[in-house]
């Protein structure tokens, strides 16, 4: 965007015609966005969309307003506290609003009224039980596939339209599905499926790209993901509003999770760090952990205020969320243990529903398990022939759901760390014979 906007000279916006979407939306993104946006309306305004900059504040509809502001017309001058807009940024408003302030947003792609046709087996980035064990959850291409723990084919098809689902998770009562996920460098979405009618309920869009690393609140009422614009945004599940935008990280945010009470969230990402964050008022607390190399996985004990987290030096990380002594430079005090090295990267954890074990799996195409009381090594369950992204225990932890970059899910006996079953989640095209 900052290549267009220079390379039209400031005398040439007069035969240019402005666009909301390519032009003008970056602007109020970069400049205003910090303030106006759903998590903290300031004025009761809105400017991440076009249908919110034209319903306005408490001034009324802001876009007959917004010249007078950015160039001081108006008091106090926009963006406040910050650098005023350049000149070419001005023109590029004022051309825009001169033209009839239209939007030229593109359409998103809408969801899928056929499911897709595969010609190999996509990816797997998400796998997610169902509460009382009947149903696994598979993230396909634009749709969350259904199927019995047997997988003779899939139930259900959920059609939706973010091209890749990250992270899948299901309500305590089994009667909602939580989906995060997004269309690189387009939107990022949470969707909202209610179990009973296989209908979405929600759409809900955050940011320019990809959200990650879904986590729910342990009452069900709030979702926490992670973003691309180093935030972390909480939302209520009852009705789609974002409830927080916690811009602690210095980088991407690849993964979260609630405390026991809900009242604080640990997130991990591109920033090595593993930050605890208030969740009621989105105040940073600490960085639970010395930090290392990035981190692209965590996972909470079931009943305990203990995380696991993993990622780029191999090494998972047992931390306590409370530090039992005062914090100095470079402490690693809330570290209970470490794991041994994995072979590869780590990029998926999940803790047994006791707590008793821990599962960790990456790119070396196997998974490992975990005493989480001794640390020592219990099990490898192996068979993915290339890097494995997520990893499920069953609600009674007798089994473990597992998959990845080759597209089959596999299903182990957790005890024996001996496969059960492997299917291939979505139906494969028949190709004719040349």
């Amino acid at each position: 965007m900052l290549v267009r906007v220079l390379s039209v000279p400031l005398l040439a916006w007069s035969a240019y015609a402005a666009g909301y979407h390519n032009d003008v939306r970056p602007i109020l993104q970069r400049h205003c966005q910090g303030c106006h946006q759903s998590a903290s309306k300031q004025g009761n305004l809105d400017l991440t969309t076009y249908a919110t900059l034209a319903k306005g504040g408490n001034r009324g509809p802001a876009i007959p307003l917004l010249l007078d502001y950015v160039t001081g017309k108006r008091q106090p001058r926009m963006p406040m506290g910050g650098q005023p807009l350049g000149e070419d940024q001005v023109a590029i408003l004022r051309n825009w609003i001169e033209a009839g302030a239209k939007d030229d947003t593109p359409v998103e792609s809408a969801a899928l009224t056929k499911p897709p046709v595969y010609d190999q087996a996509p990816v797997i980035n998400a796998v997610a039980w169902s509460p009382d064990g009947n149903w696994i959850a598979v993230s396909g291409y634009r749709e969350i596939l259904l199927h019995k723990p047997g997988g003779n084919g899939p139930e259900a098809r959920l059609l939706g339209q973010a091209d890749r689902i990250h992270s899948i998770l299901f309500t305590k009562d089994g009667k909602t599905l939580i989906a995060a996920g997004g269309t690189p460098a387009r939107f990022g979405e949470v969707q909202i499926w209610d179990m009973a009618t296989r209908k979405q309920t929600r759409s809900i869009k955050l940011t320019e790209d990809t959200v990650f690393g879904a986590s729910l609140s342990p009452d069900n009422t709030q979702v926490a993901v992670g973003c691309t614009d180093n935030s972390l945004r909480v939302l209520d599940v009852a009705t789609g509003k974002e409830l927080q935008k916690i811009p602690h990280h210095e980088n991407w945010v690849l993964s979260t999770v609630f405390g026991i009470n809900g009242k604080r969230i640990v997130s991990v990402g591109r920033d090595r760090a593993a930050k605890l964050t208030d969740a009621t008022n989105g105040q940073f607390i600490e960085n639970i952990n010395l930090l290392r190399g990035e981190l692209s996985a965590i996972a909470r004990h079931p009943t305990r205020d203990f995380v696991v987290i993993g990622g780029e030096d191999r090494t998972p990380y047992y931390y306590r969320m409370d530090r039992p002594r005062v914090m100095k430079i470079a402490d690693d005090t809330t570290l209970i243990r470490k794991l041994e090295m994995q072979p590869g990267v780590i990029l998926a954890l999940a803790f047994s529903p006791d707590g008793s074990r821990i599962a960790v799996a990456g790119a070396a195409g196997e998974v490992r398990l975990y005493d989480t009381e001794t640390g020592n090594k219990i099990g490898a369950l192996t068979g993915h022939k290339a890097g494995i992204y997520t990893v499920a225990f069953s609600p009674d932890g007798k089994q473990i759901a597992t998959a990845g970059f080759d597209g089959s899910v596999r299903i182990y006996d957790a005890a024996a760390a001996r496969l059960s079953k492997e299917f291939l989640p979505v139906p494969l095209q028949t190709r004719s014979a040349p």
